[in-house]
């Protein structure tokens, strides 16, 4: 902290890196500054990241002239995201079906563990946030799996004392989606992850 003034550094995806899908100066980064005035906040997120496009950011993140006071993470949806298309495909059983979303929990874990280590590894301050599942259109069934891979992020956090942002219970709402692309947080998602963040860090 520099003065009295709290520095952010934002990893992951267009979670953060949602510029693209609102209008000028409602990105998240945008709203986290006017939420909590006089905030630094660094943008490293990119959109469209997965997890192991995570070593360059977190090469940006020890680059920084001043280490951030909290490093915030949210980065693993685009990784799952691939795998909703292949819950259609048929299976014998119910349990084989089990099997095959264990195998790739599995390698997700893997993933995300690697991912978790090397940001921790610069030795700052983190949380990570899971991954949101009130995203319009989304079926039960795809939210039940995703729930699967949200139980990763909780006990690889929780292993490491690492506070979890849960935006299962921010993003609640159909508006706090982007009308031009509904896996992106809207303007009023926006607003309420930076609310979000901005109490988990105060």
């Amino acid at each position: 902290m520099q003065g009295g003034q709290t520095h952010i550094a934002l990893l992951g995806d267009s979670i953060f890196d949602n510029a693209a899908y609102v209008g000028p100066g409602q990105e998240v980064a945008a709203a986290l500054r006017h939420h909590r005035p006089g905030w630094r906040v660094a943008m490293l997120a990119r959109d469209g990241a997965v997890l192991a496009d995570m070593p360059a950011q977190v090469a940006r993140l020890r680059a920084l002239a001043e280490p951030p006071d909290r490093v915030i993470v949210s980065c693993g949806g685009n990784d799952i995201l691939p795998l909703t298309g292949m819950l259609h495909s048929p299976c014998a059983t119910i349990l084989a079906g089990l099997e095959q979303l264990a195998a790739w929990r599995g390698d997700f874990r893997d993933d995300y563990r690697r991912m978790l280590d090397a940001v921790l590894a610069v030795g700052l301050p983190a949380a990570v946030c899971t991954v949101y599942d009130a995203v319009p259109g989304l079926t039960p069934g795809v939210r039940c799996a995703a729930a699967v891979f949200n139980d990763v992020i909780a006990v690889e956090a929780r292993a490491r004392d690492v506070p979890v942002l849960d935006l299962r219970a921010v993003c609640t709402e159909p508006g706090d989606y982007s009308a031009r692309s509904p896996i992106e947080p809207s303007a009023a998602g926006g607003v309420k992850i930076a609310a979000a963040i901005a109490r988990l860090v105060g």
